[in-house]
């Protein structure tokens, strides 16, 4: 698992650190301090849950359930006040939280996930739907930054659960996460549906100070480095995205690995962000070279997110590419030796996270697995959720359908509306043979529009193609 600190963009991190590192002569003199943040009046806690409960506000139990039906799931919302416990500027070195289980229900282990939350809320008014009285959340269940740090939770009372959440405190404690310097955060459930997944937490007001949610920091002295000028902003709202497995970086059917061919006619399209299958670090960094090509071509910075299969550093595997700066970036590794890459981005000052992905080519089966764990995984990923890639299977599949419960196929979705382009002879949309391509998009993502969905001819003059595959871009308004 990889994981970057959402808040402004992973260039703002970046940046501070590379300050720390100007002004380390004066930091490293300096004193370290450690506060533990675990008195009722410094730790702000709820737990939300949907169906009939998505109006209410309980502060009175702290739990974790994973459950498709909203009636039973449950996430617990802490807030710490980094704000006034830490001076403004301090150079945060470490920040570790730690929640103390009360009860749980069969399950001995679950594997519980901690996410930054990007909009503030309110300990009293805060539920399922809103994060104020009057203020709905932009997604319901709260809105998700990126996954910071994953810990297996017992269910046996008393054991602890510690997560590393150092890079969203000083984010937070250095103003870079907006006007409020406080800490937010929430626990989720991230395996599968099942009443046994319960796990309840003692409360930040129990009389036993060390069963209490509670955040450790150290920090020493302050840095000199002013913070660092807000990101760009973007602007407009369509949002085009451009779907494309390159053939191992660009062979294309004459065989030949041409990998500034596929760029140059992927640039051509004018995407905002791509996703790529089948791009390799064996021999050559290919990441960093189709950046490079995609800049050539488009005269902009792209910025990116790669990874293999198996997770190592070398390999095949996929990338998003995007003009727009990563807000934060996840990899979440799928059985049988694949992967999902997901980039947090903003567009028209909306979150939006698009994901790339390339299941199994030769087993239903394992396509079946896979899938089950990309929804997984999707469930705790804040909407407006993108996913594309190579899902080695046709639109009337089992696999097909499966992924069709929680998300929406743009092609299809675009036929029906008559927005859907292809060219004479491929009426069908096939990207290859058959329609194996896909670009998806979530039953949640209400602020997503689709425009259009085009399969592009990507033949030469001599009938050759960059890729064995045909492009894919899906068009979206977000309002």
């Amino acid at each position: 698992m990889q994981i970057n600190v959402s808040g402004r963009n992973r260039r703002l991190l970046s940046r501070a650190l590379l300050g720390l590192v100007f002004c380390g002569a004066a930091s490293a003199a300096s004193a370290q301090t450690t506060v533990t943040l675990n008195q009722p009046s410094q730790v702000l806690a709820n737990t939300i849950r949907g169906g009939s409960f998505a109006d209410k506000n309980d502060r009175s139990v702290l739990a974790t359930r994973a459950s498709d039906n909203l009636e039973y799931n449950r996430r617990l919302l802490l807030k710490f006040d980094t704000q006034n416990a830490i001076p403004a500027g301090s150079a945060v070195t470490s920040a570790l939280l730690t929640v103390t289980v009360k009860t749980g229900s069969e399950d001995a282990t679950r594997s519980i996930g901690v996410y930054q939350v990007t909009t503030s809320w309110n300990e009293t008014q805060v539920t399922w739907n809103n994060r104020y009285t009057a203020d709905a959340w932009t997604t319901t269940g709260g809105d998700l930054g990126s996954r910071l740090a994953v810990a297996t939770v017992s269910n046996v009372p008393g054991t602890k659960a510690t997560f590393d959440v150092t890079a969203l405190v000083k984010e937070a404690v250095a103003g870079r996460l907006g006007s409020s310097r406080y800490t937010r955060l929430v626990l989720i459930d991230l395996e599968g549906s099942t009443s046994e997944s319960y796990r309840e937490y003692f409360l930040p007001s129990d009389s036993n100070a060390e069963v209490r949610p509670v955040l450790k920091v150290t920090y020493g002295g302050t840095t000199a480095v002013p913070p660092p000028p807000p990101p760009p902003t973007t602007t407009g709202s369509t949002l085009r995205v451009l779907h494309w497995n390159t053939h191992h970086g660009g062979i294309g059917t004459d065989g030949r690995l041409d990998t500034d061919r596929l760029v140059k006619k992927a640039a051509s399209f004018k995407p905002d962000v791509v996703s790529f299958n089948e791009v390799e670090t064996y021999n050559t960094n290919q990441p960093a070279l189709f950046a490079s090509l995609m800049k050539t071509y488009t005269g902009q910075t792209w910025y990116y997110k790669f990874t293999t299969g198996s997770g190592a550093a070398v390999g095949i595997g996929n990338m998003i590419m995007s003009r727009f700066p990563l807000d934060a970036t996840d990899v979440q590794l799928l059985s049988y030796n694949r992967a999902v890459v997901n980039a947090t981005i903003h567009v028209n000052g909306r979150i939006v996270n698009v994901s790339s992905t390339h299941l199994d080519a030769d087993s239903s089966t394992y396509r079946a697995v896979q899938i089950g764990e990309l929804t997984s995984w999707g469930r705790a990923t804040a909407e407006q959720k993108i996913i594309c890639g190579d899902f080695n299977t046709q639109p009337t599949t089992a696999n097909s359908a499966a992924m069709k419960v929680n998300y929406y196929d743009s092609w299809a979705e675009a036929q029906a509306d008559g927005t859907a382009i292809a060219y004479a002879g491929n009426t069908a949309g096939n990207t290859r043979n058959s329609r194996i391509d896909y670009i998806y998009y979530s039953h949640g993502a209400s602020l997503l529009v689709l425009k259009s969905s085009q399969v592009f001819d990507v033949r030469d003059a001599n009938g050759v193609m960059p890729s064995d595959h045909r492009p894919l871009l899906t068009v979206f308004t977000v309002k």
